[in-house]
């Protein structure tokens, strides 16, 4: 998390640092920093899930070469779930914009933020080992319960992700009283 900031503020031009000093800008240059640290760590996750997403088009290529057309529907259901996780990663809104409008968010509510989305990633490794379990299970019988473990992976990610703007604010309410 810090150092996609640390990144971010380590390429501003000399004029911006001039500018950060000027009351109220350095707010907004905060603002524009979350937005392209938010950015590069969605972009990030997408692209750790992207790698997966192909892995398992792979493993169903392999399935129609090898006589398993009768699982390549089961996998194509985790498939869709990866994607619609990876495409809903991608486009949201950068700088969580809706939620900012929605309430005032301080230092302590952007870090549950971002370890939510860093939370996100560390799913990654979560889906790595189901596609390695029904790759390792081709061929055997263990493959239709390794299919639906990977299905079971990727509908947690999708979840998770549904369930980040109401951590947030659940907590952003909790905070406030």
């Amino acid at each position: 998390m810090s150092d996609l900031m640390g990144q971010v503020t380590g390429d501003m031009d000399p004029i911006k640092k001039i500018l950060s000093k000027v009351p109220g800008f350095s707010g907004y240059m905060e603002r524009q920093n979350r937005r392209q640290s938010d950015k590069l760590l969605r972009e990030v996750v997408a692209d750790r899930f992207e790698e997966q997403w192909q892995r398992i088009s792979a493993v169903q290529r392999e399935l129609i070469s090898n006589q398993g057309l009768e699982y390549v529907d089961d996998m194509e259901g985790a498939a869709i779930k990866l994607r619609q996780f990876i495409d809903r990663i991608r486009r949201a809104s950068y700088g969580y914009s809706p939620l900012f409008d929605a309430v005032k968010v301080n230092e302590d509510e952007l870090a549950l933020l971002y370890q939510h989305d860093v939370a996100l990633l560390d799913m990654a490794t979560g889906v790595q080992r189901a596609i390695d379990n029904v790759e390792t299970s081709l061929g055997t019988e263990g493959l239709p319960a390794a299919i639906r473990n990977l299905t079971s992976v990727a509908q947690q990610c999708v979840d998770a992700y549904n369930r980040r703007d109401e951590a947030i604010l659940g907590d952003l309410s909790g905070s406030s009283q």
